[in-house]
């Protein structure tokens, strides 16, 4: 068996909001607009999709459970240059309405990173392993 990865998808209660925040905040390249009902891009040569829970929900036939906190199933995990970039993006993100959840730190070892959360609360690493 050959199974690839080929992309990651988010199930989203509000796109307009979430497409608003990976377009203008994290600059994903999204196109669609804001009333879309699906979003399919490649952002660093991985394709990313926000699907909106209630069509998917009617296109599998089946009833989606949803956490109602901060989303600790999984986390988008982006890179930078090096460790001061990691900080500028965090406080560039929070500024524009990320929501803090871990500021930046290095951790032993040898990551610069910091967590935030997009408007429906799933978690977005940003980081590095460059000191310089």
């Amino acid at each position: 068996m050959n199974i690839k990865l080929d992309g990651i998808g988010i199930m989203v209660k509000d796109m307009p909001t979430m497409i608003r925040f990976y377009r203008d905040v994290l600059g994903f390249e999204i196109k669609e607009p804001e009333n879309t009902g699906n979003v399919y891009l490649i952002k660093d040569g991985t394709l990313f999709m926000l699907y909106p829970r209630a069509e998917f929900e009617i296109f599998t036939g089946k009833e989606l459970g949803y956490t109602a906190k901060l989303n600790g199933h999984f986390e988008i995990a982006l890179k930078v240059d090096n460790y001061a970039a990691v900080d500028v993006a965090y406080n560039e993100i929070v500024a524009k309405g990320g929501k803090p959840v871990v500021a930046p730190i290095t951790c032993p070892w040898g990551q610069r990173t910091c967590y935030i959360a997009d408007p429906e609360d799933n978690l977005v690493e940003i980081g590095s392993f460059n000191a310089e």
